[in-house]
Order: structure tokens, then sequence, then C-alpha cells
């Protein structure tokens, strides 16, 4: 289904300049960037959908406010060919459709990233149980979780960059969280192409949080087929090995000597069929790699990915301790992306910055407990080249 602008729409623009953070050169564009939005669809209880589109004539990314989406990230390639570089539906009821856990294409994902061993954790002396939507486990938050919520979008218009923020209230006891959580996640593209992400979070008592996005690349264009030939650099030392339940052993162990050793580029392929224990749990990577950063750090760069193909690299930059990298294992053909091509393993995959799955379990992990008075804030950076 294709929407467009209705008298819901309205344009907006931002002028002015910015500097490059986090890049290791300026780019070869830098326009000024436009803010857009327009209705998207309609939900089964009546609710409006909006479709906000962020460009500065190189980039363009559009995000929805159904789950906080990004929807489509469109960027040319060595030879100025445009193509849309995330997975994701062409329809809102592409998402709507999604099973659970679903594959969470472009999503905000919390209250939890990740996965929570059991359903359960303990603060403060109380046992918290969640919904179980991983096996024994629960993933991502839960059945009900921010990736299926109907976001409220405010327009950012800064010099040199626009932006949405997206807005979300939990409610003490949802999903089994407590307290009453306001979430704000703000998505800006600057005139240099830089896609950032900040996340901020509030409570009036005690609980934990683990916010991410789980985009899936395809630097070679959304459809296009496998990822595997893409060439993956995580800057860490270790990572977090897991059960075969993909629930972490409590271990920080060395990547060197493993198939989870990205620290010199190397194609995802190269390694990935080896008879390793633990990608044999995840029928691939599905880990959390610690990065090689102090605790106190700020934004620093902790991967790089580049297509050989097209020429396109993508840099992370975050103020995270954490990075998991998904290779699309459980894509198996049965989803229709917005090319209109089926999705099989391999055609995308997933770098999510983040504290540790099952942290709430594992007190030797960074910790993911937010209290009142506090303020949950991280930053992530997505930055195209070609």
């Amino acid at each position: 289904m294709t929407f467009t602008p209705s008298r819901r729409a309205v344009v907006l623009a931002a002028t002015g300049a910015a500097a490059l953070v986090g890049a290791t050169a300026t780019p070869a564009f830098a326009a000024e960037p436009d803010l857009s939005t327009q209705y998207w669809g309609t939900l089964p209880d009546g609710r409006d959908v909006e479709r906000w589109t962020l460009t500065n004539g190189e980039v363009t990314a559009r995000v929805i406010t159904y789950g906080g989406i990004l929807q489509s990230l469109e960027f040319p390639d060595q030879r100025g060919r445009v193509r849309n570089v995330v997975l994701g539906f062409s329809d809102l009821e592409g998402y709507l459709a999604g099973n659970n856990p679903g594959p969470y294409f472009g999503a905000l994902i919390g209250r939890y990233g990740n996965r929570i061993a059991g359903g359960k954790f303990t603060l403060d002396g109380v046992e918290h149980q969640l919904p179980l939507n991983d096996g024994t486990n629960t993933l991502h938050g839960g059945t009900d979780s921010f990736d299926k919520r109907l976001w409220e979008a405010t327009p950012v218009t800064e010099q040199g960059k626009v932006g949405v923020r997206l807005a979300l209230d939990s409610p003490d006891g949802d999903q089994g969280f407590p307290g009453n959580l306001h979430v704000e996640v703000t998505y800006t593209l600057d005139r240099f192409g830089q896609l950032t992400l900040d996340y901020c979070a509030t409570t009036d008592a005690a609980t934990v949080v683990n916010l991410t996005n789980h985009t899936y690349w395809n630097l070679a264009g959304e459809g296009t087929g496998s990822v595997l030939d893409h060439e993956l650099t995580i800057h860490a030392d270790r990572y977090t090995p897991v059960d075969s339940t993909l629930i972490p052993t409590g271990e920080l162990a060395p990547v060197a000597g493993t198939p989870l050793d990205f620290r010199q580029p190397t194609r995802i392929a190269a390694r990935i069929r080896q008879p390793f224990q633990q990608l044999l749990f995840a029928k691939g990577y599905d880990h959390n790699w610690v990065l090689d950063r102090g605790s106190e750090a700020g934004l620093e760069e902790v991967a790089v990915l580049h297509d050989p193909r097209s020429g396109r690299t993508l840099r992370i930059s975050t103020t995270e301790p954490g990075l998991q990298f998904y290779s699309g294992n459980f894509l198996d053909g049965t989803l229709v992306g917005s090319g209109g091509g089926t999705y099989r393993q391999g055609d995308g995959l997933a770098l999510e910055t983040q504290h540790f799955p099952d942290s709430p379990n594992e007190p030797d992990f960074p910790s993911t407990v937010l209290r009142p008075g506090q303020e949950y804030r991280t930053t992530t950076v997505f930055a195209l080249s070609r």
C-alpha cells in the first residue's frame, strides 16, 4: 500500500552549518537538511501513523511513529546509484503482521534490548516476572514491547540538522517492569549525512533499562541478497559467550583465536560456517562484543561495515559498552521486503549498540539499573560514506 501526503502533511526546513562528529574524513556532500512528514496508515484502534523524512540531498532517512522504526535509509554507491540500505516493509501492514518475536526491522527496542534469562530478575529484593517470548527467556522487552507502540513525534530543527523526537510513556508494571518510565529517542540527520540516535529515559521507581535500535543493514542495497561478503571490523578484544538459549554465561572471553575475532576487517563469510560451538548455538553470529572503551568514555567509533561491491561504508560510534552483531540467522524466506523480494538467511545484519544481555542477573556486567532522579542517556551515530 502506498500513502501520499494528505492535509496532515507539513514541510519543515533547517538552515545553518554543523561540524562533522566522529568521522575520519569530511564527506563530499554537505547540503542543508530538510524535514517533512506524511500520513502513513492507521492502526487497528484508529490511531494514525506518520512517516517522517529527513534528507540532506544525499542521505534520506524515513522513520515511522509505529515502533519508532527506521523504515528506509537511502544513500548512493560509488557510482552514484541510490539504494535503500536497510531492510523493512513497504507499508504499515507489513510491520503489523510480524510474529512474536518478529524480525524487529529498524525498530526501537525497550524496555530491555536483548535477552533476560527466565524472563525474571530481582531488584532491591523484589523479583519481577516478564513475559516469555523466546523459549524460556524474554527477548527485547516482552510480547508487547516498544517496537509495537505508537510514539508521539515532535519535529527538531537546529543549526545544520533536522530530526524527529519520539516520546513514549511506559506505565508501572508494563511487561512486568517496575516504575513509570518516560522515554525519548531523537533521530537527527546533519548536513554531512550522519544519522544520530539520542536516547533519554527517566523513572519514578527503580527499574532496568537497555534501549537500542534493531536496524538490519545491507550496504549493497535492500533485496540484493546476502551480506556475507561484507567486511566487518569490531573494536573489541572480548565477547560474552552464551549457552544454548543464547543467554550469557557471565564470562568475558577473548576473541583471539575464535571466529568472533573482527579486530581487523574480515569477510563475514570467512568463518561463519566453522564448527565453533558458539556459532552452532546461534546458527551464525548473535553475540555481544565487549567494546574496547572505558566505562566513562564518551562517543567513540566501535565498528566499521564495508561492502566492496558498492563501495559503501558504515561507521558506528556509540557511548554504549556493548555491540550485538546478529547475522540474520532466522530470516527464512517468509517475509517480503520493501523491494518486493523475500528475505532469506544472511540477507541483512544488525549491529545493535547496547548494555550487555541479561545484565540484571549478572552483577559483574555494566549495570542497567535506573533510579528516580537519574537520567538514562546514550548516543549512537551511523555515518555512511562511499
